[in-house]
């Protein structure tokens, strides 16, 4: 039974987390150029909802050990000590910032900063991955390095839980992939495909006959190292197992979800941004969950959120 969480409305949510010592939700709007987190006990009338107005688009975004956020923006990846705070750029990326920014992302297990570009004209697979090792231990300055490439739409990003497999999607090819993983030396070998979906037909809209499954948005993995992703377009979550079966499609009551997350105190709560920019006015009408945070419970727990560490 899917929970819609009040006052969470946005164009395109992305990139939520549990901040387990806040104990609160995380979660950016794209276009609305904020970051957003609930206050107070998440599902009761008490909670309310903080947002943050941010100068360009965020793409993505991760908590820092020694407090506040890091944030990649259009134009690069930037720190703030604080909520609200300054924004103080740590990297930046040589790409046309007019047409390119960066997108999903996350923290590894070992506090390194990974993110994703985009490129908004989709005209051809420039986008990138790339990694901020910004740990005082690990360099005497932030490094950030290209890790992947040859991507539309960096999205999907996720790593598995025994630190072997990292898995990156591009939405606009329909595709998952995956590496294998070396964490000390932080290096990709083997690269494989692990889901490719069948495009969207020509002409396709909701009330089509034809079957769509949508196409791969953002994504987390469970405890159990079961990869889940948002299916925009496709009104569903889909959970694969490492070996890249499909194990359980898990319906939302809106068209386009953007990115799952786990979540509360036993991190069993599911939570999924989406997203109601650019859609039909007759579609949002019908799904008023647009745009909006959902949440359900579910029977396996996720992993705790990784901290950016510098």
């Amino acid at each position: 039974m899917w929970t819609t969480l009040q006052d969470s409305l946005c164009e395109l949510g992305e990139s939520p987390f549990w901040h387990p010592a806040e104990r609160a939700l995380y979660w950016l709007d794209i276009p609305g150029r904020a970051v957003l987190r609930t206050r107070g006990e998440v599902g009761t009338p008490a909670a309310r909802v903080e947002r943050w107005a941010l100068p360009t688009e965020p793409g993505c975004m991760a908590p820092a050990r020694s407090g506040g956020l890091v944030i990649a923006l259009r134009d690069g990846i930037y720190r703030a000590r604080e909520w609200g705070g300054e924004l103080a750029a740590i990297a930046r990326v040589d790409h046309d910032a007019r047409t390119m920014r960066f997108n999903d992302g996350k923290c590894d297990a070992f506090g390194r900063f990974w993110a994703g570009t985009l490129n908004e004209a989709k005209d051809r697979p420039n986008a990138a991955l790339y990694c901020l090792d910004a740990r005082p231990d690990a360099h005497t300055a932030p490094r950030l390095v290209r890790m992947a490439g040859e991507a539309t739409t960096g999205n999907g990003l996720a790593f598995a839980p025994d630190a072997r497999t990292v898995y990156w999607a591009d939405t606009a090819a329909h595709r998952v992939r995956a590496w294998g993983w070396e964490p000390a030396s932080n290096t990709l070998s083997q690269p494989r495909v692990f889901r490719q979906f069948d495009a969207k037909p020509e002409g396709w809209t909701p009330d089509s006959p034809e079957r769509y499954e949508g196409r791969p948005d953002g994504a987390t993995v469970d405890a159990e190292g079961h990869y889940w992703v948002a299916m925009f377009e496709g009104a569903q979550l889909l959970r694969f197992a490492p070996s890249g079966a499909c194990v359980a499609a898990v319906p939302v009551p809106v068209q386009c979800p953007t990115m799952p997350c786990f979540g509360g105190d036993d991190l069993q709560t599911l939570f999924v941004t989406t997203a109601r920019k650019g859609r039909p006015a007759a579609e949002i009408a019908a799904q008023p969950a647009a745009g909006h945070v959902i949440s359900m419970r579910v029977d396996t727990a996720g992993l705790p959120v990784a901290f950016f560490e510098d």
